[in-house]
């Protein structure tokens, strides 16, 4: 009797993870929207209902590595071989994988730039952040000042003034005001000669930089864009102090970037709750309020970069769980899909 009961909780537990694994992922519902991701990353879970394979490789001091698969199509990290293979602590993410055909896989950033010389940005420790999600426990990535991924050349990102739609997930606890704490497309460090001029990014910045005294309400931290040669809340009027752009403090924080033609949104959340909210809807930065000229046209060149600057800035901290990248303006519907899908991946710490 008790072990039918023991064999009725763990059918009901498996039952749980499986539907979850059979969810729509938020790449689903943007390529729906006519917006196709191009970039899709995350140590959490499937960004596609259909996808099973590799969210990220852990690799060893003594140089062995393990994929670390989705648990079933569209579910969540199988973390159980990781606790296994990283039992010593010593497993690095080597790798995070790109879910969208596209191939965009991020790995260590080592950047050389012309008369700055090389950075080698550090690795994420696989094991460092443990946090909760619906019915299971997986690892986020806890990013120190020095670690930074980046893919340099990539398939069907953004180029020039080209529009496009990013999201991420972060946290609103661990930040800190240094630059720059991105996720999102950025220069292409094998251009020759390098060009990192204003307007060459549009990344997704969190924290609460004061970059010539741009601002929120409050002491932060913020969602706002890294553009290169500056992080902003705002634009036009609002291009230094914006007071729409309330600070987002929660654990787990849901952000948006949209890049228009002609402009650019930036919205925000909590991850495990409530409802997107539009912290700037407008024009682009004014250059007589900008630090270093005009944001129109964009130049954007199509790389990607993960917790560092365009520039191989890489004094900022974070955490990111999950991010990808659109093509073309998403609708508000659209924006409103993605963050309840979000909140229902059920973000918790532990």
């Amino acid at each position: 009797m008790m072990l039918a009961c023991h064999s009725t909780v763990f059918v009901g537990t498996l039952a749980v993870l499986l539907a979850s694994a059979s969810a729509e992922g938020p790449c689903d519902i943007l390529s729906k929207a006519g917006n196709p991701c191009v970039a899709a990353h995350s140590t959490v879970r499937a960004l596609y209902g259909n996808y099973s394979g590799p969210l990220y490789k852990v690799c060893r001091n003594d140089g062995h590595c393990l994929d670390v698969n989705a648990l079933a199509a569209g579910g969540f990290a199988n973390v159980s071989e990781q606790d296994i293979f990283c039992s010593a602590g010593d497993c690095l993410i080597w790798k995070l994988y790109d879910q969208s055909p596209m191939g965009n896989h991020l790995t260590q950033r080592i950047s050389c730039v012309p008369h700055q010389g090389c950075t080698y940005h550090q690795l994420v420790n696989a094991s460092k952040h443990r946090i909760g999600v619906t019915g299971t426990e997986l690892y986020g990535m806890w990013f120190d000042e020095g670690h930074g991924y980046n893919i340099d050349v990539t398939n069907g990102v953004a180029k020039g003034n080209e529009p496009e739609s990013l999201y991420a997930v972060m946290s609103g606890t661990h930040y800190n005001g240094a630059c720059c704490f991105d996720y999102g497309n950025s220069e292409n460090n094998q251009n020759v000669p390098w060009l990192g001029h204003n307007g060459t990014m549009e990344a997704i910045y969190f924290g609460n930089a004061h970059w010539h005294g741009n601002k929120g309400v409050g002491d932060g931290p913020w969602a706002g864009a890294d553009l290169e040669a500056g992080m902003y809340y705002g634009g036009g009027e609002q291009t230094v102090v914006n007071n729409q752009s309330t600070p987002l403090t929660s654990d787990f924080v849901s952000l948006h970037l949209k890049g228009r033609t002609d402009g650019f949104a930036i919205k925000g959340g909590d991850a495990s709750q409530g409802e997107f909210k539009t912290m700037y809807d407008g024009v682009r930065p004014d250059p007589k309020l900008a630090c270093c000229g005009g944001y129109q046209p964009m130049q954007k060149q199509g790389a990607i970069i993960l917790g560092t600057g365009g520039d191989n800035s890489n004094r900022a901290v974070g955490n990111f769980y999950e991010g990808y990248i659109a093509t073309g303006v998403t609708s508000d519907e659209t924006d409103d899909a993605i963050q309840a899908n979000i909140v229902s991946v059920g973000y918790k710490t532990l």
